[in-house]
């Protein structure tokens, strides 16, 4: 006869996740003080940046660590932490803010306590036990399930495959040549470490933007940063959520930039330059040869002109409506480096490549939520992130409420309304 099951912990709010959300969650709730949980299925803090690759660098500047209740103060605030730093900076912040979390704790399931219509609050169950909740906020982030194609499986088993999440550094590839699908941060980098590795690289181009670094005498994040907060007191509305032309915007890549080296801009025509191998989109795979998109040229057009059509008339819109001082935008560099024709088949034995990486990004995780608030792209229905569950809230996801809304700069702006609602309950 097996044991009894041990009763249910009772809590006034659950956290799931421990990362910059699920922190930045708790900084308010013990301000307000709230008594809650963070539940954390990690066996150590540091969130998702412990899924970066050895080489990594923020992308964001110092100047952009802005946790609530810690920023960065160091004498370098233009220059981009290692993730090792990273990941530490955030064990520091959970022990500053003294966040009541709960390592190595899975969330299996969450559903309405007393049946699917009930407004009695939550049964949590995980790992360790099940928790009844009067409120739960869903921190887990967008970096949950790595996406990689069906026909991925198509390779043959001969072929090594990783996902950027799973990517560490080349030591971990055999040798041979390599290649990478997707130009999104993640591609761009692992491309750049596997170049100065020594290895042969080829690359599907997906349509990220380029963009440089730095534009009119700053960091570009800063002058995004900027939009994000307070664009809206100047009219410009573009990095707001409820500006995004259509839902599935809220998942569009960032722009193709690096923290490594002090900071720069990838440009896909330099790693072409270095040697990269370009090739379209990835399409299909069988019996060992790749099939890509055969518009390669027009890709390129597409991910060289995005920031000056689209980025920079907003950003010199933000600057012109603000009455800010910056110097003239320097004229986009011109490269004359001519794509070889490629063609849209590779056939990876021919090539010596022994390795694909896939930087295809990443698809919300909220299997263990038994509860119907999720619309077709698996992303709670919200206001601000309040869902149209009594009680149910969601902070840290992308577009949230702005374009930053999951970023170390603004996340505990979206924390604390959500928090503010919570207590007001």
């Amino acid at each position: 006869m097996s044991p009894p099951a041990a009763p249910a912990r009772e809590v006034d709010t659950l956290v799931i996740g421990a990362g910059q959300a699920g922190l930045a969650t708790s900084y308010w709730l013990s301000r307000a003080g709230v008594e809650h949980q963070v539940l954390e299925q990690r066996p150590e803090l540091g969130g998702a940046w412990q899924d970066r690759w050895d080489s990594f660098y923020l992308n964001t500047p110092n100047f952009a660590f802005l946790l609530p209740g810690m920023t960065y103060d160091g004498p370098e605030p233009d220059a981009f932490l290692p993730r090792d730093q990273v990941i530490e900076l955030f064990r520091d912040y959970a022990r500053r803010i003294a966040a009541p979390v709960r390592l190595g704790t899975e969330v299996t399931r969450v559903a309405r306590a007393g049946g699917p219509t009930a407004d009695g609050g939550f049964a949590v169950d995980t790992n360790q036990g099940r928790w009844l909740a009067r409120n739960v906020v869903l921190a887990n982030g967008a970096y949950q399930r790595p996406r990689i194609p069906a026909s991925a499986a198509k390779l043959p088993q001969r072929i090594t495959q990783l996902h950027s999440h799973d990517y560490r550094n080349p030591a971990q590839l055999p040798g041979g040549a390599v290649l990478v699908v997707g130009t999104g941060q993640s591609g761009g980098q692992i491309t750049e470490d596997l170049l100065a590795a020594g290895r042969e690289v080829h690359l599907s181009v997906s349509a990220c933007p380029e963009a440089p670094r730095r534009y009119r005498g700053q960091d570009t994040f800063y002058w995004l940063l900027q939009v994000n907060l307070h664009g809206p007191d100047y009219g410009i509305n573009g990095l707001q959520a409820a500006q995004l032309p259509s839902p599935a915007a809220r998942f569009m890549c960032n722009p193709l930039v690096s923290g490594n080296d002090g900071g720069h801009s990838i440009r896909l025509r330099d790693l072409g330059r270095r040697g990269v191998r370009l090739h379209g989109h990835f399409e299909e795979t069988d019996d060992g040869v790749i099939t890509f998109s055969d518009d390669l040229a027009a890709r390129m057009a597409l991910v060289e002109s995005a920031f000056g059509q689209r980025m920079k008339v907003m950003l010199d819109a933000y600057i012109a409506a603000a009455g800010i001082e910056a110097p003239v935008a320097e004229p986009a560099p011109v490269d004359d480096w001519q794509l070889p024709s490629s063609g849209a088949r590779l056939d990876l034995d021919a090539e010596g490549i022994t390795s694909v990486i896939w930087s295809t990004g990443y698809g919300l995780d909220f299997g263990f939520l038994d509860i119907p608030v999720l619309d077709e792209w698996n992303y709670p229905r919200h206001s601000r992130g309040v869902t149209e569950v009594p009680g149910l809230y969601a902070v840290g996801l992308p577009w949230l409420t702005k374009h930053a809304s999951s970023t170390v700069a603004a996340v505990g702006m979206d924390a604390e309304y959500v928090v503010g609602h919570l207590a007001g309950r």
